[in-house]
């Protein structure tokens, strides 16, 4: 009975701990429910459903920055010289890089063009960081075929490189970037606040390896940089960088560099350079090619200053263009020095001096003239103080002032030693003979020009006398008769340096110059050559800076559409034989 009594008992305690676990079971599930509509329903759930909502969002949802594109450099026509464009750059976290097996790290390693050991290097050494690039600026393609081999750790970010389609012809002026799109040498690095954007925000969706699976919202739209238009014309930049380098090579010279300004505004139409660089390519680039000389470089002009002593000398009210002076017997006689002219030219005058360049005859003049007055007028003509250009590096020059001047360093400073300049400031001294006394100020940004911008600092009547002078200088007996153009009037002036050395003047190394604007009866540019060191027979401004000058000029004259004057005279000749058989009809 006992036994029959215990197996009934059994049964009935089973069924009573079913019913207590399905029980347990329901009040938990309950208890779910009722959590989750705290959670989700209940007003007072909304303080902790929007802390867990954070929770999940910060484990998910990341911001990322977009990258600004850099404004763009054009031409004053428009045409790109300097421009970005989208790349990707591969970067990877090197704690979760760390654990990829070693069949995927050599894969990755052969993708991005580098040796597995190299690799590994890269990683111990950031072992600790969360962050190192891979490879950076790498074209769409060919990030994508590195980012197929969903390796966990490596990802993408886009980026913008510049790109400089001239290439080496502006290379120097526009200047360039780094890889982080920062300016470095250039106008790029004077206007780099200028042409950098602010970059923009955007909230994106990660998986657990790290990838973008959905773009949320942008938070903040990336700002472009301004674009920014130079005063340059690459018609005559490629014109004057092919001549320039042409006469480099030839003359075998250890540079080079030419200015050419827009006389009617003061804008810097052409600034070429030699030797130059690709800037698409600095791998191997030396430091001297990447100098923009033009601006920088400092030297002694020469003889191209000898028209504004002559000038100088036509403000005292002593001196006309015709005024005679004794050169003979061909030198003469300093303390401490013995100035030569070529030959003995005698008696000539004023303009015949500038026009043979006589040291004899510039020599008297700068002993009649008040040293100071003639350093006021280089100072007046733009000498001696920088031209403003904003360019990093600008060279101001040096023009030296002293309470007592040596015979000797009259002398010197009348006809260019003594003193320095860069190119633009040269172009600009003789812009202004050519705007008949008006100095414009120089810019290599384009912009509008006001008639007031221009400011008198020579009387009129004395710069054309002075223009007239420069005129003979290219005539058949000039020292720059290889600058002249065929069909339009030329003024100038050679010049030839002798370079300084370790121990003063060295006699057989020199700097050609060339200074000078056309058309001369109404000029539109004004333009300065420099060729530095030339190694062969010729040496003289005129044999080596004036036929620069001359094609140069040609080839622009021709892309201004300038018409020559003989062109202009047949058609007055035209009008002029109209009017006669019109009143004789």
């Amino acid at each position: 009975m006992g036994a029959v009594k215990k197996q009934q008992t059994q049964p009935g305690i089973s069924r009573w701990r079913f019913a207590l676990v399905a029980v347990l079971l329901c009040l938990l599930a309950l208890a779910l429910v009722l959590h989750l509509a705290r959670l989700q329903v209940l007003p007072e759930a909304e303080r902790g459903y929007r802390f867990l909502q954070d929770q999940g969002r910060a484990r998910t949802i990341r911001t990322e920055e977009l990258a600004a594109y850099r404004g763009a450099i054009t031409d004053r026509h428009g045409e790109l010289l300097a421009v970005s464009t989208p790349v990707h750059s591969l970067w990877a976290n090197p704690q979760l890089l760390r654990e990829a097996s070693a069949p995927e790290l050599r894969e990755l390693a052969g993708a991005l063009g580098i040796k597995p050991a190299t690799l590994a290097k890269r990683l111990d050494k950031y072992r600790h960081k969360e962050f190192m690039y891979l490879r950076r600026h790498l074209a769409p393609e060919q990030a994508d075929s590195v980012l197929a081999l969903d390796i966990a750790g490596v990802y993408s970010k886009k980026e913008y490189r510049r790109f400089y389609p001239a290439g080496e012809v502006v290379a120097q002026l526009v200047g360039f970037t780094n890889i982080d799109d920062r300016g470095q040498e250039g106008l790029e690095l004077a206007y780099n606040d200028w042409l950098t954007g602010e970059p923009g925000s955007q909230q994106v969706v990660k998986d657990l390896k790290g990838r973008v699976v959905r773009d949320l919202a942008t938070q903040r739209e990336a700002r472009p940089g301004r674009d920014l238009r130079l005063s340059i014309d690459m018609r005559l930049q490629y014109l004057a960088y092919r001549e320039l380098k042409r006469a480099v090579t030839e003359n075998g010279a250890a540079s080079g560099f030419m200015v050419v300004l827009d006389t009617r505004s003061g804008d810097v139409l052409a600034m070429a350079n030699q030797p130059s660089f690709n800037p698409n390519n600095r791998a191997g680039v030396k430091a001297a090619a990447m100098r923009n000389r033009a601006l920088i470089d400092q030297f002694e002009p020469g003889s191209t200053v000898k028209p504004i002593t002559a000038l100088a000398a036509l403000e005292t009210g002593r001196y006309q263009p015709h005024t005679p002076i004794d050169t003979s017997p061909g030198y003469i006689r300093l303390p401490g020095k013995t100035l030569v002219d070529p030959v003995n030219y005698g008696q000539i005058d004023l303009t015949r001096v500038i026009t043979k360049s006589s040291q004899v005859g510039i020599t008297k003049i700068a002993m009649d003239l008040e040293p100071n007055s003639l350093r006021e007028l280089f100072y007046r003509l733009g000498l001696g103080e920088a031209v403003g250009s904003g360019f990093p590096g600008e060279a101001a020059g040096v023009l030296p002032s002293r309470s007592r001047w040596h015979p000797i360093e009259r002398a010197n400073f009348a006809f260019g030693y003594g003193l320095t300049v860069n190119a633009v400031q040269l172009a600009q001294a003789y812009s202004v003979l050519a705007n008949a006394g008006l100095k414009r100020p120089v810019s290599l940004v384009l912009a509008d020009r006001k008639s007031s911008d221009a400011e008198r600092v020579v009387e009129e009547p004395l710069a054309r006398e002075v223009t007239a002078m420069l005129e003979t200088v290219i005539g058949a007996d000039g020292t720059g008769k290889r600058a002249a153009v065929d069909g339009y009037r030329v003024a100038g002036k050679t010049g030839t340096v002798h370079k300084v050395g370790s121990e003063g003047y060295v006699d057989n190394r020199y700097r050609s110059v060339f200074a000078g604007f056309i058309p001369a009866d109404n000029p539109r540019l004004a333009a300065v050559v420099v060729i530095d060191d030339p190694t062969h027979a010729k040496y003289y401004g005129g044999e080596v800076a004036a036929p620069v000058f001359g094609k140069v000029m040609a080839g622009a004259m021709r892309l201004m559409q300038v018409p020559p004057e003989k062109i202009e005279s047949a058609e007055r000749q035209l009008a002029v034989q109209l009017s006669e058989r019109g009143n004789k009809s």
